[in-house]
């Protein structure tokens, strides 16, 4: 058994599967849709500018996550960018469940 074959394999089964199709097919909706794109670009920029700042150990300001909260709820309005936030959702649990599944065999060599 190849673990690289293995892991071509999860990739394929990834990129096959519907949480994963289904957030492609709705990105591919939000480009047809300017306002609906334009919304989702600013959002994901100030959530990066929110997220490298954290990572360079300068925590946001509750003034800062105040506002990309209200900024979230404002968008979430939006039927096609809730229908996204929700299928990443979705998707999210699907990456975490894999990760959780492929570190098994470490935590089990790390325990004895």
């Amino acid at each position: 058994m190849n673990i690289y074959d293995k892991a071509y394999d999860l990739a394929r089964a990834l990129r096959e599967s519907s949480e994963l199709k289904e957030v492609k097919a709705i990105n591919d909706q939000i480009k047809a849709e300017p306002q609906s794109k334009r919304m989702l670009d600013d959002f994901r920029q100030r959530q990066m500018e929110l997220q490298q700042k954290m990572m360079s150990g300068d925590m946001p300001s509750k003034d800062d996550m105040d506002k990309m909260e209200k900024l979230y709820e404002v968008i979430n309005l939006n039927p096609a960018l809730h229908r996204l936030f929700e299928a990443e959702r979705r998707l999210g649990v699907v990456m975490e469940d894999v990760q959780r599944i492929i570190s098994e065999p470490l935590q089990d060599v790390m325990k004895s």
